[in-house]
């Protein structure tokens, strides 16, 4: 059967006379297709017995990284892991077109706690971060590295682990102090800290961001070596566990 070409006018690029006309055309239309965007639902739940998580800071990006098992600490996660301060972070993923959510639990999310139906637009953006302190700690956070988001449609639990920013011996002292560089605890949220430690004889040298050991404690409340409750502020990894529903 034969086309009629001026009936069909583009049925000329079926014959393979023509067939170089139609490479552009489908160029252009691969040039101009938008790029698929997930849009993601997530939940954060807090696993330890008797840990708060300081304001959560979460981050959809293309590249780089908020922190990096091995590297040394930027001041912002300093600022973040000290005292739960997420703002030099999230300015700093702002500034480079990241797509943050700030504080989703506004405030501390509790032991045994959960934050539901975050919602993340991730637009073009490929990998996800999750960071936020653990109390009482000197500088341990909850942390979701680069995590690829999937392209596919579905539910996916990740399961975090607890880090050390490795930018302050842990002492295990609750004393107020939450600023960069001023050894202490912030404070123990749930009032269930102690006082008058001696301080715990913290002997790693390793001043990068590790996976965080976890705290000793002891079960002497008006003195001892430490602050925290063992009864209650020990935890092992994992931490926090992250709910992602890609849609």
């Amino acid at each position: 059967m034969k086309l009629n070409h001026q009936r069909y006018p583009h049925s000329r690029y079926l014959h393979p006379k023509y067939w170089h006309l139609s490479y552009p055309l489908a160029l252009a239309g691969l040039l101009c297709a938008p790029v698929d965007a997930a849009q993601l639902e997530i939940d954060v739940i807090n696993l330890t017995h008797g840990n708060h998580f300081t304001p959560l800071l979460l981050v959809a990006h293309m590249d780089g990284h908020l922190f990096q098992a091995g590297e040394m600490a930027t001041l912002a996660l300093q600022k973040m892991a000290e005292g739960g301060d997420i703002s030099d972070l999230a300015s700093d993923a702002t500034a480079n077109g990241n797509i943050t959510v700030e504080n989703p639990a506004a405030g501390l999310l509790a032991p045994g706690a959960k934050v539901t139906g975050i919602m993340l637009d991730s637009q073009a953006m490929t990998r996800l971060s999750v960071v936020a302190m653990i109390l009482p700690t000197n500088d341990a956070f909850i942390g979701l590295d680069a995590w690829s988001i999937p392209t596919e449609a579905g539910t996916y639990t990740l399961d975090l682990n607890g880090y050390d920013a490795g930018t302050e011996a842990n002492d295990e002292i609750i004393n107020g102090a939450g600023m960069p560089g001023v050894p202490g605890i912030p404070a123990a949220p749930g009032g269930d800290g102690g006082v008058n430690g001696s301080g715990m004889q913290d002997n790693s040298s390793n001043d990068r961001v590790h996976i965080h050991p976890g705290v000793l404690g002891d079960t002497d409340a008006l003195g001892g070596p430490s602050d925290l409750d063992s009864r209650i502020h020990r935890w092992q990894n994992p931490v926090a566990r992250v709910v992602v529903q890609v849609k």
